[in-house]
């Protein structure tokens, strides 16, 4: 075994996965490649009862366990209660060269990676005692596009994270595998792997079993690129690509959707892939940014703020340099940032059926000459999925 080299912090690896098996296996290879290093593992499989289990463990077993209140039924607010004072604990006995935060297996490593980069211990950054050094996610390929096909809720399989989760595993699994840097993966066919290259191609893949996990799993982690990334404002979306069976649509458009149009043919759109996500515009809400968010037959829209284009000059200091960028360098001379970018991958992915579906739902030429005054008495067909247009 090799030791980690000393740092005045404590290196903190956080590992996620829905597939327990393969994410266990990952978790061990960090013990069994490190001296003194340790596991914290919160349990939420009684989360319906407001209870968390947590365990601390090293390679030679079980070190501590307790009961602690799952505060408010809410995942980040035990967290930020009880991960980060056992974290502060764990650094501050000086004993300990590495931790790993296990998650459960249905949560979003998201939100974790944020309480832990941006908490606070009576008043005092945490990040003056741990310094979070990678973000792993373990994943079995040959599950991969099986699980992203069907619509199975987490709390039907056990995987739910709080009392109200209502998440897919499908939703779960693509977000899992698109924040993290790091992919840890059992060995898989080439379907799997390529749907795996495919959702998220920058991602670092070590095979579990080969020793490799411990140097990757330590390469660091930006928590505002990482944050950007899957924001749908700013995201750079995966590229066209076709391997194994695999393929990868980009929908890229600059007139706008009709609402209704749109919406009737989500029942035909939302199946056609296993993964689909990006960013578009209707033309009832021409100021608004919305996010597509597809995984399992399941969609998710949501408003994410306005296009620049719907601001003032004096309002786009309010945004971040990387955004206001990206709509300065994508300007288009009658509608500004609104953009429709949507992406599809799928294992036998029809892209010429999605491509045209896609485009019979834009406006047409008479439609487009109405403008936005005419646009905004469109049916207000997106209603079931985002508030009414005021």
């Amino acid at each position: 075994m090799s030791a980690v080299p000393e740092h005045a912090r404590l290196p903190v690896v956080v590992v996620a996965g829905l597939h327990r098996a393969e994410r266990r296996r990952a978790v061990q290879e960090l013990l069994n490649g490190c001296i003194d290093a340790v596991v914290l593992h919160h349990d939420l499989r009684d989360a319906g009862r407001g209870l968390v289990h947590r365990e601390l463990r090293d390679a030679e077993g079980v070190l501590d366990v307790a009961e602690v209140p799952l505060t408010n039924d809410c995942p980040c607010c035990a967290l930020r209660a009880d991960l980060l004072p056992e974290l502060a604990g764990i650094a501050e006995a000086g004993q300990h060269g590495l931790a790993v935060v296990e998650l459960w297996g249905g949560s979003d490593p998201h939100p974790v990676v944020e309480v832990i980069a941006e908490g606070e211990l009576d008043g005092r950054p945490l990040a003056g005692l741990i310094e979070l050094a990678g973000v792993v996610v373990a994943v079995d390929p040959d599950r991969l596009i099986g699980e992203l096909s069907v619509p199975d809720e987490l709390l039907e399989h056990g995987e739910h994270t709080a009392p109200d989760d209502t998440r897919t595993r499908a939703e779960a699994l693509a977000h899992q595998v698109e924040y993290a840097t790091t992919l840890a993966v059992a060995r898989g066919g080439a379907t799997g792997l390529s749907m795996l290259r495919q959702l998220h191609p920058t991602a670092r893949r070590v095979l579990l079993g080969t020793g490799e996990l411990l140097r990757a799993a330590l390469g660091g982690f930006d928590v505002a690129a990482a944050r950007d990334r899957v924001n749908p404002a700013l995201a750079l979306l995966p590229q066209e690509h076709d391997a194994a069976g695999v393929a990868t649509l980009v929908w890229e458009r600059r007139r706008p959707l009709h609402p209704e149009r749109l919406h009737e043919a989500l029942d035909l759109l939302v199946p056609a892939a296993q993964r689909s996500r990006g960013r578009f515009w209707l033309a009832n809400r021409p100021d608004r940014l919305l996010a597509w968010d597809a995984a399992g037959a399941n969609l998710a829209v949501e408003e994410c703020g306005p296009w620049l284009a719907a601001l003032p000059d004096a309002a786009w200091e309010l945004y971040p340099p990387a955004r206001r960028a990206a709509a300065a360098l994508d300007w288009h001379p009658a509608h500004g940032d609104r953009v429709q970018q949507l992406v599809f991958t799928a294992e036998g992915l029809d892209a010429h059926g999605i491509v045209e579906l896609l485009d019979s739902c834009l406006l047409t030429d008479a439609e487009l000459t109405a403008g936005e005054r005419g646009w905004k008495s469109f049916p207000d067909a997106f209603a079931d999925l985002l508030e009414p247009v005021a």
